[in-house]
């Protein structure tokens, strides 16, 4: 089995940062590809929020990402791009509203950890897409890593039931194995329940399967 596949940690309900910022921007042209790979989503768009997916794209450029979008073969709420990019270091890609159902899971995935094991996830989740090869030549940037927990914790704040944080190849072990175990997990998860990397702040993962009262699995 894909390490990922293992990979999810649910979000305290009392302990929501107070700083919801997020640094994005739309990106261009985005919007001529909505009607073709989004749909309306079936739950309210603030309160059927219950999760957020992580993938990676197997690719090496915001560009490549996107193209499957217009294609109308799938889509995703945010797009963090690579450090090739001009926007890496600066601000996410915004590339769905978040009020929309992005096509980022198949529609028959599920997992019982997952709201119970409903499927139709995309109807009550958000995606963020980590631009990367997926090979040990592409490790995930510090600040890749970072934009991700930062844009997790944006929806944290925003979304009341939001609970689940759960990687792609977990859903669909199958079929997938983004962001595979080159994401460094434990230091993303440090950095979405506490806000502090889990390098400088060790006592929140080593050796402590509860991190805290937080629901943790893998």
């Amino acid at each position: 089995m894909n390490v990922s596949a293992q990979w999810q940690f649910d979000l305290p309900g009392h302990a929501r940062p107070g700083d919801g910022d997020l640094a994005e921007r739309w990106y261009p042209d985005i919007q001529s590809a909505w009607p073709k790979c989004t749909s309306p989503r079936v739950y309210d768009p603030i309160d059927g929020i219950r999760a957020v997916v992580i993938h990676g794209t197997q690719g090496s450029s915001s560009s490549g990402a996107v193209s499957v979008m217009h294609a109308g073969k799938a889509s995703f709420h945010w797009l963090v791009p690579d450090e090739n990019e001009d926007a890496h270091g600066k601000f996410a890609w915004a590339c769905v509203p978040e009020a929309r159902a992005a096509w980022h899971v198949r529609n028959s995935a599920s997992h019982p950890e997952v709201w119970n094991g409903e499927n139709r996830i995309n109807h009550f989740s958000l995606g963020i897409e980590i631009v990367n090869a997926q090979d040990k030549k592409d490790p995930f940037s510090d600040w890749q890593v970072e934009m991700t927990a930062r844009i997790v914790r944006y929806c944290w704040l925003k979304y009341p039931n939001l609970k689940h944080v759960v990687a792609h190849a977990r859903l669909d072990p199958d079929r997938r194995k983004d962001p595979t175990e080159l994401f460094p997990w434990e230091r993303f998860r440090s950095l979405v329940l506490t806000g502090s990397d889990a390098r400088l702040v060790a006592a929140q993962t080593d050796g402590d399967d509860d991190a805290g009262g937080y629901a943790v699995y893998g």
